[in-house]
């Protein structure tokens, strides 16, 4: 079934099956897309053509989403335009791409960034070239512009009936719990002042210029769930929010994710709560970084054999739109593609890459993308925030791409729902994700339980789905050793995914792709200054 038809076949089937009884609405139309794992699986059992055609280039970058762009962006901007970016989707970007219809346009992955702290030294380069950032980049708080600093109200949550500002659970919750609530912040702005001996944030962004606490980096060993609970945070909203947090950022639950991670979303940042975003989500930062590399990318393009030789790096590359393959000859390779792709693609890879990517686990995710004829109204008819999370929910909520809009005009909107598949194994989830027939029904009857009228007001239903989006920080994965060949790399050969750092954060595979370019621009003898 072709996937554009997979929603119409659902809808009429919904219809058979309400005859003889009150009819439900019957499903919108929509589409049904994500990564083309077709040609991904093809690495499985590879039978790719001989390369037909040899190209030169001095830098091979391998994946087009933000590790990648952001290798290019660098490598542009010191000068160095030699490069080939080998991007495996029809448009790069990863998990900022975004859609767009008649309404808006719309994420179809990552949809905000908060302010980046000034560790993120490379991401705050981008943004006051992207004219975002104003002024001092180097400044403790910045100025941004206001087109993309999130319009108020920034955020809900529908709990127990009932909308209430913010995320943290408050109604109905006794004074006690609420308490705990007062210390775990107290907590977590402590671990925010704290330093180590050379000076370093316990929790930094990106992670590589985080403290080296041994008492503090032992939290690894242990999940989140198992740090409250020792710590004794008891209180449930405590605990659905952190698990709500890890679900949000990481793909899985508080009761696997490391408790260095959980802490470090809290505790990263200035804890000024502030993001950035826009209508298309995150592909503003994606289409910025692509600038750079215009010209010199290589759409459809699945790296299917990578050989490294003595003084160069020899690609095998599928071009699916011809049906043919190439080899690209480099001398350096920056692999901006996830590291569970280096067993099926690189010739006697190291063992010491292969240790580090043994055991890691890939979080499946579903996003719509919910046109609506009007925005849905609540009980008592607040405003729609723009991010409006569902407590009694195994999905996190949805975001409004129209919120951006500097006046508030009535009429026809897109939200975008977010699930994560973080329940039992990924490799179980994953086949859920593919073999499953019914997320239409699912997501409605999901947002049916704010907004009742959520099924009369959907016009049209788009489905991404995203096999791998991002990798889970499970304990041990972080500070146990396992990263530390991959985040070397090897002579000739960098790794520039947000793989490497363990999170996957566009902070991370930005600072990455950069780390990855000025290395491989110091082994060229090309002049550079850091953006780090």
């Amino acid at each position: 079934m072709r996937r554009r038809d997979f929603l119409a076949a659902t809808s009429a089937a919904a219809a058979l099956a309400a005859c003889g009884s009150k009819a439900a609405p019957p499903l919108p139309p929509g589409t049904l897309s994500g990564a083309n794992d077709a040609l991904g699986h093809r690495l499985r059992k590879p039978d790719f053509p001989a390369p037909t055609e040899t190209r030169r280039v001095a830098v091979a970058i391998a994946g087009g989403g933000i590790g990648g762009l952001s290798a290019a962006w660098k490598l542009a901007r010191s000068g160095c335009d030699d490069f080939l970016l080998l991007e495996m989707e029809a448009e790069a970007g990863g998990n900022s791409r975004a859609g767009k219809n008649e309404v808006s346009a719309h994420p179809l992955g990552a949809h905000y960034l908060p302010l980046p702290p000034r560790e993120a030294r490379a991401t705050r380069q981008l943004l006051t070239e992207l004219g975002v950032l104003q002024g001092d980049p180097d400044a403790a708080h910045p100025a941004y512009d206001e087109k993309y600093l999130c319009h108020a109200p920034q955020e809900r949550l529908y709990t127990n009936g009932y909308w209430q500002e913010g995320v943290w659970p408050t109604l109905g919750v006794p004074a006690a719990e609420r308490a705990q609530y007062a210390r775990f912040q107290e907590h977590v702005a402590a671990l925010r002042q704290r330093r180590d001996a050379a000076g370093r944030r316990p929790f930094a962004l990106p992670l590589a210029l985080s403290g080296r606490d041994p008492q503090l980096l032992a939290l690894d060993r242990m999940t989140l769930r198992d740090w409250l609970l020792r710590e004794g945070y008891t209180a449930p909203g405590l605990h659905w929010l952190a698990d709500y947090a890890c679900r949000d950022d990481y793909g899985t639950a508080a009761a696997q994710a490391s408790a260095w991670a959980g802490l470090h979303y809290f505790a990263c940042r200035d804890g000024e709560g502030q993001v950035l975003t826009a209508p298309e989500g995150n592909a503003w930062l994606a289409r910025g970084l692509a600038l750079a590399a215009a010209g010199r990318v290589q759409q459809n393009a699945l790296v299917f054999r990578v050989e490294q030789r003595r003084k160069e790096t020899v690609c095998d590359v599928y071009l699916a739109a011809e049906n043919r393959s190439i080899r690209i000859i480099s001398r350096e390779l920056i692999w901006a593609a996830p590291l569970f792709l280096i067993p099926h693609v690189f010739v006697a890879p190291r063992p010491e890459w292969l240790a580090a990517i043994k055991g890691a686990e890939y979080a499946p995710w579903v996003v719509a993308n919910l046109t609506l004829s009007e925005a849905p109204q609540t009980r008592a008819g607040q405003p729609l925030a723009w991010d409006n999370v569902l407590h009694d929910s195994a999905a996190l909520g949805y975001v409004v791409a129209t919120h951006q809009q500097l006046r508030y005009a009535p009429g026809p909107t897109v939200i975008t729902w977010y699930r994560a598949l973080h329940e039992e194994s990924a490799s179980r989830q994953r086949r859920l994700l593919y073999s499953r027939d019914d997320w239409a029904r699912e997501i409605l009857a999901d947002l049916a339980m704010p907004h009742p009228e959520i099924r009369e007001l959907a016009t049209r239903i788009d489905i991404h789905r995203h096999a791998h989006a991002m990798i889970r920080p499970l304990p041990g994965r972080l500070w146990g050793g396992a990263r530390e060949a991959v985040e070397r790399g090897a002579a000739g050969i960098q790794f520039a995914h947000a793989d490497v750092s363990g999170l996957s954060l566009f902070e991370e595979a930005n600072y990455r792709g950069v780390l990855a370019a000025e290395r491989t621009l110091a082994r060229l003898g090309v002049s550079f200054a850091s953006s780090l």
